[in-house]
């Protein structure tokens, strides 16, 4: 049998790429990484400007409750202590703590306790129940009526409904129930978005933790694989593909739908813009879903102020069309039916290993990511 130039060609320089070549070449395997891109770090790349990590390709939050993830990508590069805090500004005109937490509460209703909270939270939960019932509607059959019955009228109006229509494209009366689901609804004073014990950016921005899995191991951006596909095929004994899956395949079975995400990023020359790292805008009459502010990720206190400038990304929503970075997989029965075909195939590979966002059509935290390829040594 003919020898390989390389144990591993690894297609996609993203996280789960840049992992997986870290931990074979821990076992002494032979690794190749190639990116269409001109960089390495998928969409966790950042960029400097103006001596700010500035999230190319949007905001990404590191957070888990995997200690031995939390641990493998500290033993790569320090964590900070960042802890995701968003804001919304309302179609009203006022500022909301998120998650739905007491804090929300209060700005929505003036409710100081829990027990006013409940309280108003049930009356609002039961019209909607009620209205629901009276229509003949047994179960939420859409998001707009799973948001109902969950939080209410006055906080999905405020608050989910402009967002969330911005976000996908869609009426929410059109998109299905199950992506609001569990809704979180928190009875204290605590912004902090996620529940994970664990939570940080990488000091000195993500490109410290992409170039440090990578380091030692041979990278080539600017390199499409499906530029020359049959010398790729035939330069490792495996292949580990990131990429599309329906590309993989020659869309035989039809192309698969996505959300994208464009951004419209600005250089100000004044220290501190908004005062966090995200603020959401959730009135339909704004364009964009979030303004971003990157220096707050990495900067804290008075520090904010060191630097005289700042940097915003306004965030565009918008369907995601050939030549344009695939975000979001669009999940519904119609995708995942294409998808599952594609899946079928791919279990079949022996030569193939499929992972990450595009791979499997499905939408990952970088933790998750880390942890599956953890799991595949």
């Amino acid at each position: 049998m003919e020898n390989k130039d390389y144990d591993y060609l690894i297609v996609g320089a993203g996280l789960f790429g840049a992992t997986f070549a870290y931990l074979a070449h821990k076992q002494g395997k032979k690794c190749l990484v190639i990116d269409k891109r001109a960089h390495t770090g998928g969409n966790i790349y950042c960029e400097d400007i103006e001596g700010i990590n500035v999230h190319k390709y949007g905001a990404h939050i590191f957070h888990t409750a995997n200690k031995d993830v939390w641990d493998f990508v500290n033993s790569i590069v320090p964590f900070n202590r960042y802890t995701n805090s968003p804001v919304a500004i309302a179609p009203n005109g006022k500022l909301y703590n998120l998650p739905f937490n007491m804090n929300t509460f209060y700005q929505m209703w003036d409710v100081k306790t829990p027990a006013e909270a409940i309280e108003k939270l049930d009356e609002q939960r039961k019209e909607a129940v009620e209205n629901m019932r009276s229509a003949g509607i047994t179960e939420p059959r859409n998001l707009e009526e799973q948001a109902l019955s969950l939080i209410g009228r006055d906080i999905y109006e405020q608050l989910i409904k402009g967002y969330t229509e911005k976000q996908w494209g869609r009426p929410c009366s059109e998109l299905p129930a199950f992506i609001i689901r569990r809704l979180p609804v928190r009875m204290t004073f605590d912004n902090n978005y996620f529940n994970d014990s664990y939570q940080g950016i990488p000091i000195g921005g993500y490109n410290r933790l992409i170039n440090g899995l990578l380091n030692g191991i041979e990278v080539r951006t600017d390199t499409d694989f499906f530029g020359d596909r049959n010398k790729w095929e035939n330069i490792a004994e495996k292949i580990v593909f990131t990429g599309k899956i329906d590309e993989f395949y020659d869309y035989r079975f039809g192309k698969l739908e996505y959300r994208t995400v464009r951004f419209e990023t600005e250089t100000l020359n004044q220290s501190n813009y908004q005062g966090n790292a995200v603020i959401n805008y959730t009135s339909a009459e704004i364009p964009f879903t979030r303004i971003i502010e990157h220096k707050h990720f990495e900067t804290f206190g008075n520090a904010i102020y060191d630097n005289p400038k700042t940097v915003i990304s306004r965030e565009y929503s918008t369907e995601w069309t050939d030549g344009m970075e695939p975000f979001y997989p669009v999940n519904d029965d119609k995708n995942q039916a294409i998808y599952e075909q594609y899946h079928k195939l791919a279990e079949k590979e022996t030569k193939v290993i499929f992972g990450g966002r595009l791979a499997e059509y499905k939408y990952y935290d970088m933790a998750p990511i880390i942890e599956q390829v953890i799991n595949l040594f």
